[in-house]
């Protein structure tokens, strides 16, 4: 009977654990500081530089960019700055194009091919 309510006790422990790590909250970026504020010329350098590196160093990171606005899609909420870093917004304030701004948000990747930057959970600072 023991063995029985322990491994009952163990099993329930366990989802516990399981339902927590995969139910979790979510990270919000707009509340977090930026680790890092760049222009997208010196990121895309040094992301061209060494990848690897950059990645370790901004990968899932709190960031901000600073350039100008040469793409906007309302429909799907993004923008590109500089031809270079494609950014989903948390939600798409009034911008303009070819307008100047810094833009807080989460380094989801690199793409060596387009050599773009990709940001998501934007905003403009």
């Amino acid at each position: 009977m023991k063995k029985i309510v322990a491994g009952f006790l163990i099993l329930i422990f366990g989802l516990f654990i399981t339902y927590k790590y995969l139910y979790h909250d979510h990270r919000d970026i707009s509340s977090e500081k930026s680790l890092y504020t760049l222009t997208v010329k010196d990121l895309l350098k040094e992301f061209l530089a060494n990848e690897s590196s950059a990645n370790r160093k901004y990968l899932d990171k709190a960031i901000t960019i600073k350039g100008k606005i040469t793409s906007i899609d309302d429909k799907n909420s993004t923008i590109v700055i500089d031809d270079k870093v494609f950014v989903i917004m948390s939600e798409l304030t009034k911008i303009e194009l070819n307008s100047n701004v810094s833009v807080q948000g989460r380094l989801i990747g690199f793409d060596s091919l387009l050599e773009e930057i990709k940001i998501d959970q934007a905003q403009i600072k």
